[in-house]
């Protein structure tokens, strides 16, 4: 949850990297609730790491979100945005960095272009920028960055959208057939509780950037629809207060979207794709304190809800915290159409005790592609990799696992992996401090994903992988 550039035509500074891999070897912990020592690398037997890549260059802030196309994977950071090489994923290389500050700066692409969300204000929309707290509201700027990635090695910034309270997160959704238009639902809040400039509440709502494929430089703010209209949840101790979605996941294929919303979960029909409607929200008021993010399993009858429990600040994954609170919600999506509800079903949260000095959290990942099950690989930060199986809703279960030590044993420290996803045969994670690693899994349980390949991938943009 760390909260929260665009002149026409622009050029983004880039800088064209070959870096050569490191990697490290990892071994399987003599007691699975061992601790490792600083650094050190843990995992099953099933899964190793095969690649790994130190931060470099211009972009040695915090590393963000994925998204893929192709040979290449687009990592963001606070600083801007790497293009990697990935042509052979235990030879990853930097083929070049983008520089252009913001907060969180998301990530999707789609055919020529590339989308980055800020959600901090900056003094403007160009990359040349720095962080606003003198201008006068009007002046500042956050939202949707957009870049030509024709080549990717020289990413080329076409257009700014400003929006309300920034980008935290954004989701592309492809246009219904006919539709020569994408659009992004930028997900953002305001959790001063407060009207802050660019920011005012109530804040109940999401942004619609609507993006002409053949003219991207028309891009603008379609609607803004209100997703709650009685302000959803109100807060209660140690439980957020609905202000804005934190994420939203869309499986466009069957016209529907999962929000994680602050205080709530919301289940879209999205068929009109710039008027989502909301079909049935879900709140948990016992565990889960912020709605973080969610996925869809491949049938697109189940959901996995994430909790941000201790706004990615703290450490969550030890015994005094337990395995209910911080943990995943695995809802079955019950009925159908305009009648669908959300029914719970049981927590998942990583089955290993963190030191109390690890930021650990449950965090983004994306599924793996095993037709007839719902398996998922999952970023913990600090916790590390989690890989598990939810077929059975009620019973999901653990099936590998990969972890760095903690960074320090004396304070508080936030790291690890920030994003985890499946593409094409590995595993990429984005470390939040340490850069990239690339995770092999041998499992007979999962062997037949390596047959699957996506063109591009954006993990909250979900489609059916049987089509791929």
């Amino acid at each position: 949850m760390l909260k929260r550039l665009a002149a026409a035509g622009s050029l983004a500074l880039v800088v064209t990297l070959m870096t050569a891999p490191t990697s490290s070897a990892a071994k399987a912990p003599a007691d699975p609730g061992t601790i490792p020592g600083v650094d050190e690398i843990v995992s099953s037997p099933n899964l190793k790491q095969v690649a790994h890549l130190d931060k470099s260059g211009a972009l040695t802030a915090t590393n963000t979100d994925w998204a893929f196309q192709g040979k290449y994977a687009y990592g963001g950071n606070y600083n801007g945005f790497y293009v990697y090489d990935i042509s052979k994923p235990k030879e990853p290389k930097v083929a070049a960095q983008v520089l252009c500050p913001g907060s969180q700066n998301d990530i999707s692409v789609t055919g020529h272009l590339l989308f980055l969300g800020t959600d901090s204000q900056r003094t403007n929309d160009t990359c040349d920028n720095a962080a606003s707290t003198a201008d006068v509201p009007g002046d500042r700027w956050e939202g949707i960055k957009i870049f030509d990635i024709s080549d990717p090695l020289t990413p080329k910034y076409l257009k700014s959208v400003k929006t309300d309270c920034g980008s935290h997160t954004q989701t592309l959704v492809p246009g219904k057939r006919g539709d020569k238009n994408v659009y992004l639902y930028v997900s953002s809040y305001n959790l001063a509780g407060a009207d802050q400039p660019n920011c005012a509440l109530p804040h109940d709502k999401i942004s619609i950037v609507k993006v002409p494929v053949r003219n991207p430089a028309a891009a603008t703010v379609d609607s803004a629809p209100v997703v709650f209209p009685d302000g959803g949840f109100p807060g209660a101790p140690g439980k957020t207060p609905t202000t804005g979605c934190h994420d939203i996941t869309v499986y466009a294929e069957k016209d529907i979207a999962a929000g994680a919303c602050m205080g709530d979960g919301v289940l879209f029909d999205i068929s009109n794709r710039a008027k989502p409607k909301v079909i049935t929200t879900v709140r948990d008021e016992v565990n889960f304190a912020f709605w973080h993010s969610a996925t869809f399993n491949n049938s697109g009858n189940k959901i996995v809800f994430t909790d941000e429990l201790g706004g990615g600040g703290a450490a969550t994954c030890n015994a005094d915290i337990g395995p209910n609170r911080g943990a995943d919600a695995i809802y079955d999506i019950v009925g159908k159409g305009k009648k669908a509800k959300l029914a719970f079903r049981s927590y998942y949260k990583i089955p290993r005790y963190n030191a109390d000095t690890e930021v650990c959290v449950a965090h983004n990942g994306s599924l793996i592609p095993v037709p007839g099950r719902d398996i998922m690989v999952q970023a913990w930060y600090l916790g590390g990799i989690s890989v598990w199986d939810f077929t059975d809703s009620r019973k999901p279960k653990e099936i590998a696992f990969w972890e760095r030590g903690p960074l320090s044993l004396d304070q508080l420290t936030g790291g690890g992996s920030w994003s985890a996803y499946w593409y094409n045969g590995y595993i990429y994670s984005n470390d939040i401090t340490k850069g990239v690693d690339v995770l092999e899994l041998k499992d007979i349980r999962t062997a037949i994903a390596k047959h699957f390949r996506a063109d591009t991938f954006n993990a909250q943009t979900q489609d059916n992988f049987l089509r791929w």
